[in-house]
């Protein structure tokens, strides 16, 4: 497949997949005709952090990248989970990138503006726990001044940070953006309010896609907080009372949902943390569909897709990318992908044993 390389949405896909396995290659444009009134569609409102930071490894006088991957306790920006890297930039792949120097508790950074000391090593050499001395509004002025949007080397040149923001964009908390709500506009909105279909956001921290070492990849998604507000835990209660679907934009905002998932589908509103994987065999309480981008087997967020699917489903629309030449990475095309009835998996699983 094809890795999208900036940010041109003018002639976007998007690749249909119905519950009963047909599939449907459309122009992204046409997304606002697919729901039925008093659906209801949720995304995530989360704006992009620059979240990328290079500097200089104090100890050693070597130089360091730091990404940040995720919130210690949402409201405090200055603890993070962050991963390290040594000397290079996005253009290298991030699987070829250079280890950090090493890294021990106590270890000051020089960040640009800002000054960081390594709390604590978690687990593995690159993965740190990282504090920036001050108070909240220094370090957010650090970030605005020195931070770069987190990139791989498929957009070779650098991102703005307005390139990482939805058009939806409102609190800055995520990571790395979340890239469905790219496939959102105000024409969308303002189509689906004309046709009632329903429309509401959530705050998800939306963390790193990649690590570069296979090992930590595994772990990913880290956790992740998320805030949903109490007017669109009224808006699922309605939906699902009506028996209409619930789509969600993204990974993440499937994530939240089914975080703060109650048994009978509805959701708890306030602020909560995203744990744990979801994969083959999770059960989906909240989310009939996903607005998501082109995804391959092995990256988490696919890995999430097949709670939706069986995998023989999946390959299907996988060889169907390829053979249209949908364009991957968060600039990329879209799928919709509504969840399969469990009967057919069923049947399906009787038929591969």
């Amino acid at each position: 497949m094809i890795a999208a390389d900036r940010p041109d949405r003018r002639f976007a896909r998007l690749f249909v997949v119905e519950a009963d396995g047909t599939m449907r290659d459309l122009p992204r444009a046409v997304l606002a005709t697919l729901f039925d009134p008093c659906d209801l569609v949720v995304a995530n409102d989360a704006a992009t952090l620059p979240a990328s930071l290079h500097g200089m490894h104090v100890p050693s006088d070597e130089a360091i990248e730091i990404r940040l991957a995720g919130w210690l306790s949402l409201p405090d920006p200055i603890r993070f989970v962050a991963i390290a890297f040594g000397t290079g930039d996005h253009r290298t792949r991030t699987e070829d990138r250079l280890p950090p120097p090493p890294l021990s508790p106590g270890d000051r950074l020089q960040l640009g503006p800002l000054d960081a000391v390594v709390e604590r090593l978690l687990d593995h050499p690159r993965l740190v726990e990282l504090r920036f001395p001050g108070n909240r509004a220094a370090v957010l002025a650090g970030l605005a001044r020195h931070g770069r949007p987190i990139q791989y080397a498929h957009v070779p040149e650098p991102l703005a940070l307005w390139d990482v923001w939805t058009k939806i964009a409102a609190g800055p908390v995520a990571f790395e953006v979340p890239s469905a709500g790219f496939a959102l506009d105000w024409l969308a909105l303002q189509a689906w309010r004309r046709r009632d279909v329903g429309f509401a956001t959530l705050t998800h921290a939306a963390g790193v896609s990649s690590t570069g070492d296979p090992a930590l990849d595994l772990r990913l998604p880290f956790d992740e907080p998320y805030r949903i507000p109490e007017h669109t835990a009224t808006q699922v209660a309605r939906a699902k009372l009506g028996g209409n679907r619930i789509i969600a934009i993204g990974t993440s905002a499937v994530r939240a949902l089914e975080a703060a998932a109650n048994p009978d589908g509805n959701v708890r509103a306030g602020i909560g943390i995203a744990t744990g994987r979801i994969a083959r065999g999770t059960r989906l309480h909240v989310v009939d569909a996903i607005l998501t981008g082109v995804h391959q087997p092995g990256e988490s967020h696919f890995e999430l897709l097949r709670a939706f699917a069986d995998d023989a489903l999946l390959a299907k629309a996988s060889a169907a990318f390829t053979a249209y030449r949908y364009r991957t990475h968060e600039f990329g095309d879209s799928m919709l992908l509504n969840r399969q009835p469990l009967h057919l998996w069923r049947e399906q699983d009787r038929a591969a044993s």
